[in-house]
Parts: structure tokens; C-alpha cells; sequence
């Protein structure tokens, strides 16, 4: 209590009682009270109205009034403080009423005493102190970021703070009173159980949940239980604090199926490089068949041969692709014309059933890529859209500039913020499952039949955009269809028109040292080379190639040799040869054209750099501007 006298106001219009009452407020023992009267029911509704008054003694009988109405009418006014009622016989209907209207107490004016009315008083103002407390803990629970609830032993909700109302979109007047179940599902009902078996042989539980609120939307929350003893009359309720982790969840997931990608990479990337070394051979070799055999069956035969091997070329460079590591030839692109030419490859090839359409934004920005990379993208998502249309349907193509800022950043883990030209790819499908939605991306995963699909498509697709530092989003309801958005760094530069390539012309017998530690592919770019007149002499290890280039070293014209190769790698070789003529020329060739190699062959003064498998054209092509110094 404080030092401070009580105030109270005694309302009765009988002024013995006010004496009776003054003289028992002189014999208090514990509190100090100062007592002023009034005898109306009109002067105490203006007492009242002051509020100058710690405590109401609320005679019922007031004349042109009773205290039960003037009660009730203080209490709806917004009066704080404790009214205790006084009556002058027990009536247990008005006393109900009292309790009902808000009367911190009532009193029998013929048991009254001095000791009793003291003790009702100092009960009643640390009551309301109690309550005044209780209320300030309640505005700071809603102050708190996490939804903290209050629910029976029969799962009835007794307490919900505001949090809990933004985390499941129920108000605190619709959730009070109601059972869990009406309030969210949980989706793995036998760990309830198991977490309150826990909690009630503990006392305490914490775990994460998986819930559907009211508006569908799916929730992870760490959840937090503990017994309490006593809320609210109730013997058992149980306090929770539930922490929504649904954002940090998802982050998660993102970062190890990152991970996991990053690690089947690595493996198809070597298997990559073996199947380079096989496709190259044979893809030369029918170049130069086609050239050389003019009868029917084989100018028949040789371009099946020819377009199967590219294909399967085409296959090890989605594979490099998806790695991150392989490297193009980047621009400046202007990605409408790319989509245009999409939507007329798709409208000449795709089932008349599926309506194709393209919505690009005017202004486009531009991206700095590799043309042919995101034409591959964009077709691997049609050809997805395609398939996953059977029976016909809408496929959209949209192109807009994006602003990622810092808020839309945090909840993509891929995602930095500054300007993206983003690009969506819309069928109206069957959609994808949600328990396979985190694994389309991984490296031969398929939903279609064997032989229908390699299963490479959407991870060459992710392998592409992360190479050029962009990232990807999917969104798909079953049957309603799926939305792939790509997002790509913008330029904001005018577009640069691309150059026609020229042809350039065969060799004048220059002299090539072909180094590489196949003898299929040695050989086949030795032929191919000398077909073109040139000629060639070939190594099968650095060693080897360091010893001709010192015999031949005034005749060699250019060097092509292997970066990958036993004994001696591409990159020793390379310095060796430089030792012996600082002004040599060299080609560098690797299956694994990642962005580490070319930089570390740029960097020693390599001016070319060509992919495994390569063709004749490329070949000479790349020979051409070395050997010309361009």
C-alpha cells in the first residue's frame, strides 16, 4: 500500500450511517483512509465523474435511486477504481448482480465491523493493482513478435496476443473460446500427441510444427509448451510461444538443395569430361565422311550419324552447364528477340492444341549472356510447359524489367538486390506435386517415362541462370498449372547488333602441334587439319609435345594442345613451350571449359580457348585468328 491516505467516498443517503462508518475508519488497524460522504445518487454520479476517489462504499438503497444502477452506470463510464456494494440485508440474487456489474465486493451493513470493512478495502485495492499488473504484462505479450497462446487441457483457447492474430489471421474475440482444431491443422497430428505426453510427464516441450492456418497458408513454427498450474480457474492450461520459422525454413531448404546440386555436379562433371573425349572423334570423323563419301546410302547415313552426335554433345554441355562452370561467349542481349524467336519455333513445332502467347514489357532492359545459353533456357521451359499439357492448354511467355530490393533479397537466398529483366514461362498443366517441387532441379530427376526424358533440362536451366547470376522461382498448383520466373541481371545499355561470322579460309600448309592424351581425338584433328591444308604432328603427353616444339620449334606454327592430360597438365606444358619462345601461340582445348581454366590460361597469355567436343569449323576458325594475331 502506500503512505499516502485511501480515499473514499461513502454514497448513502442515511447520515447515522456515514457516522457509524467514520468512527470504524478510526479504529483500522493496517491502512489509512480519509472518508468523505455524499447522500444523493445524483451528487455521487458527479463524485464519481471526478474520479478523486481510490475506493466506493455503494450503499443499494439510494432514495430516487439504487446502487446497483448507480454501479453499473460508473462501471460503463470507464471508472477504474474498486466499488464495493453495502446492503442492508443479504440478498444473494443482488449480490450476484453486484459481482456481474463489476463490484470488487459486497458487504451486509448488520455484520459490518471495523476489522471486516478494512479487510474488504485493502483486498479490493491490491485486487486491482493485481488486475492493473496483469494488464500491463498483456500489453507487453502484444508487443512480442511471437504468438503466445494460453489453451486447456481440452485444447479451448484462453488467451491469444496480437501476434498470434497476424500469424493466424484469427482476432482475439473469434479465437477465444474455440478449440485448436477450429483455429489452424496441424499436418503431423501424431507428434501432437507425442508433445503433449511429453509435456505433461516434463512440464515443458519444444519442437517444430508443420500448421495450415485459416487462410491456407502453410506454417513451420518452433513451438514452445509449458504446464501452468493454474489460469484463469482452470487447474492445467498449457502457455505456448510459437516462433514463425516458415521464411528461415525455406531458406534452409534453398541452401542444401544447393548443396546437394553443387555435389551431383561435381560428379557429372567428370563423367562430362569422359564423354567429351568420346563424342569429339566421332563427330569429326563423320565431318569429314560427309565430305569425302558422295554415294547415296552414306550422304544418307552420315548426317543421322552427324546429328546424334551433337546431340549427345549438346547433352555434356547441359551437363557442363548445370556445373556453373562452363563458360560462353557473353553480349549484350536483347532478350525479346530471343523470345520471338522461341514463340515461332514453338508455334511452327508445338500441338496446335496448346495456345501460345507472348507478352513482353516495352523498354526492355538488356543482359549481358550467352545468346545460345538463353535460348536453351527459355526452350527447355517450353518443352517442360509443353509436356506437362497433354491435352492442349495456354502457354505464356512475359518479359519485364524487375527491381529486387532489399526486403524481396532476403527471401530468396540467390537473389541480390538491383535491377533483373525477369522472364516467365506460364502453362496451364497439370502441375508439379509439392513433395517433388524441391527436386525438379536435380540432374536426372524425371517424372516421365524411361526414355522420354533425360531429366536434364530444368538443372542445365538452373546451371545457366546461376552461371550468368541470376536466379529462379516456381510456383504450381496441381491442375491448375505451373509459373517458371527467371531473373537475370540487367543492363541498362542500348543493344549491340550482332556481327555475321566469316568464314575463314583453309591453311597454306602451316604447321599444327596437336598435343592431347586421346589417340581418337589426336588423330581425327590431325586429318581434319590436314584435309584443310595444314599439317600436323602430334603429342600424347606435355612431355612429348616440349621435345617436338624444341626440334620443330622454327616450323610450328600454332600449338593446340589438352589441359586435362597425365604427367603433364595443359597448364605446365604451356609455361614450358613459353620458356622455350616467349612469342609462341597457343590454343587451349578442355572438356571442362570452367571459368577457373580460362582465366588461368588467359592469364599466362593464352589467346584461344576451344570446347571439347569442337567441330572442323571451329576448328579452323579459331586457328584462323590465332595464327592472324586477332
Amino acid at each position: 500500500m502506500t503512505n499516502s491516505p485511501i480515499q473514499v467516498l461513502l454514497i448513502d443517503d442515511d447520515e447515522d450511517d456515514y457516522i457509524l462508518t467514520r468512527d470504524w475508519f478510526g479504529e483500522f488497524q493496517v491502512v489509512e483512509c480519509e472518508l468523505e460522504w455524499v447522500g444523493s445518487y445524483h451528487a455521487a454520479r458527479d463524485k464519481i465523474a471526478s474520479r478523486q476517489h481510490d475506493v466506493y462504499l455503494v450503499d443499494y438503497r439510494l432514495g430516487e435511486g439504487n446502487g446497483l444502477e448507480l454501479l453499473r452506470e460508473a462501471v460503463t463510464n470507464g471508472c477504474s477504481a474498486p466499488l464495493i456494494l453495502l446492503t442492508g440485508k443479504g440478498d444473494r440474487e443482488i449480490d450476484v448482480e453486484a459481482m456481474k456489474a463489476g463490484a470488487a465486493d459486497y458487504l451486509e451493513k448488520s455484520q459490518l465491523t471495523a476489522p471486516l470493512l478494512e479487510r474488504s478495502i485493502r483486498y479490493a485495492l491490491e485486487r486491482k493493482q493485481t488486475e492493473h499488473k496483469i494488464r500491463e504484462q498483456a500489453a507487453l505479450l502484444d508487443v512480442a513478435t511471437d504468438a503466445i497462446f494460453v489453451q486447456d487441457l481440452d485444447n479451448q483457447i484462453l488467451y491469444w496476443n496480437k501476434a498470434a492474430e497476424r500469424l493466424y489471421d484469427w482476432r482475439k474475440e473469434e479465437a477465444i473460446g474455440k478449440k485448436v482444431s477450429e483455429i489452424w491443422q496441424e499436418k503431423n497430428l501424431s507428434q501432437l500427441q507425442e508433445a503433449l505426453s511429453t509435456m505433461m510427464k516434463h512440464g515443458s516441450w519444444e519442437g517444430e510444427l508443420q500448421q495450415i492456418t485459416k487462410s491456407g497458408k502453410e506454417v513451420t513454427v518452433e513451438s514452445r509448451w509449458t504446464l501452468v498450474k493454474k489460469f484463469e480457474r482452470k487447474t492445467q492450461s498449457i502457455l505456448i510461444v510459437n516462433t514463425d520459422i516458415t521464411q528461415k525454413k525455406q531458406l534452409e531448404a534453398q541452401f542444401l538443395r544447393a548443396q546437394r546440386l553443387e555435389s551431383i555436379g561435381t560428379l557429372a562433371s567428370g563423367i562430362a569430361h569422359d564423354l567429351n573425349n568420346v563424342l569429339a572423334p566421332i563427330l569429326m570423323t563423320a565431318q569429314l565422311l560427309e565430305s569425302q563419301l558422295n554415294d547415296e546410302r552414306s550422304q544418307r547415313l552420315l548426317p543421322i550419324l552427324i546429328n546424334n552426335a551433337k546431340r549427345g554433345a549438346n547433352l555434356v554441355k547441359q551437363v557442363l552447364s548445370f556445373t556453373r562452370g562452363m563458360e560462353g561467349d557473353r553480349t549484350l542481349v536483347q532478350l525479346k528477340h530471343l523470345i520471338r524467336e522461341i514463340q515461332q519455333i514453338i508455334k511452327e513445332t508445338f500441338p496446335k492444341s496448346i495456345e501460345v502467347s507472348t507478352q513482353i514489357s516495352p523498354n526492355l532492359w538488356t543482359v549481358f549472356g550467352d545468346p545460345t545459353q538463353l535460348h536453351q533456357v527459355l526452350m527447355n521451359l517450353c518443352v517442360n510447359a509443353r509436356d506437362a499439357m497433354p491435352n492442349g492448354g495456354k502457354l505464356k511467355i512475359t518479359a519485364e524489367n524487375f527491381l529486387v530490393d532489399a526486403n524481396y533479397a532476403r527471401m530468396h537466398i540467390d537473389a541480390r538486390s538491383g535491377a533483373y529483366v525477369a522472364i516467365a514461362v506460364t502453362d496451364t498443366g497439370v502441375g508439379i506435386a509439392l513433395e517433388i517441387l524441391d527436386r525438379i532441379f536435380e540432374p536426372f530427376f524425371t517424372t516421365k517415362e524411361l526414355g522420354k526424358g533425360t531429366g536434364l533440362g530444368l538443372s542445365t536451366v538452373l546451371g545457366i541462370i546461376k552461371s550468368h547470376g541470376g536466379f529462379i522461382s516456381v510456383y504450381s498448383e496441381i491442375g491448375k498449372g505451373s509459373e517458371f520466373k527467371v531473373f537475370l541481371p540487367a543492363q541498362q545499355t542500348p543493344e549491340i547488333k550482332e556481327e555475321q561470322e566469316v568464314e575463314l579460309p583453309a591453311g597454306n600448309g602451316e604447321l599444327i602441334l596437336v598435343v592431347d592424351d586421346e589417340d581418337s581425338i589426336r588423330d581425327i584433328t590431325k586429318t581434319s587439319l590436314e584435309t584443310y591444308n595444314y599439317k600436323a604432328i602430334t603429342a600424347s603427353d606435355g612431355i612429348e609435345a616440349i621435345a617436338l616444339y624444341a626440334e620443330h620449334q622454327n616450323e610450328i606454327s600454332v600449338v593446340l594442345t589438352d589441359m586435362l592430360m597425365p604427367s603433364m597438365d595443359g597448364l605446365t606444358t604451356i609455361r614450358t613451350l613459353q620458356k622455350i619462345n616467349p612469342n609462341v601461340k597457343v590454343i587451349a582445348v578442355s572438356g571442362l571449359a570452367s571459368a577457373e581454366k580460362v582465366n588461368a590460361a588467359t592469364d599466362i597469355g593464352v589467346k584461344a580457348f576451344l570446347s571439347k567436343p569442337y567441330t572442323a569449323k571451329q576448328l579452323l576458325q579459331t586457328i584462323g585468328a590465332v595464327k592472324n594475331g586477332k
